[in-house]
């Protein structure tokens, strides 16, 4: 699982990051909003079905 986990961060970091940098045209707001991001991620794991790529589903979680 964490093997999985780094690899998604490591994949999906830096285009959910920009899509919240968009949103908030901030930076600061948008490394706070990213890494919260994951980490609620992390605990939700179980809820991502595969019905979207991890990116739409990690920038959904973060939209909200």
């Amino acid at each position: 699982m964490q093997e999985d986990f780094d690899q998604i961060y490591q994949n999906c970091f830096d285009p959910v990051y920009r899509y919240v940098l968009s949103l908030s045209e901030n930076p600061v707001v948008a490394e706070e909003i990213t890494q919260e991001t994951f980490f609620r991620a992390i605990s939700k794991s179980s809820e991502f079905r595969g019905e979207s790529s991890e990116v739409t589903w990690l920038c959904a979680g973060a939209k909200n």
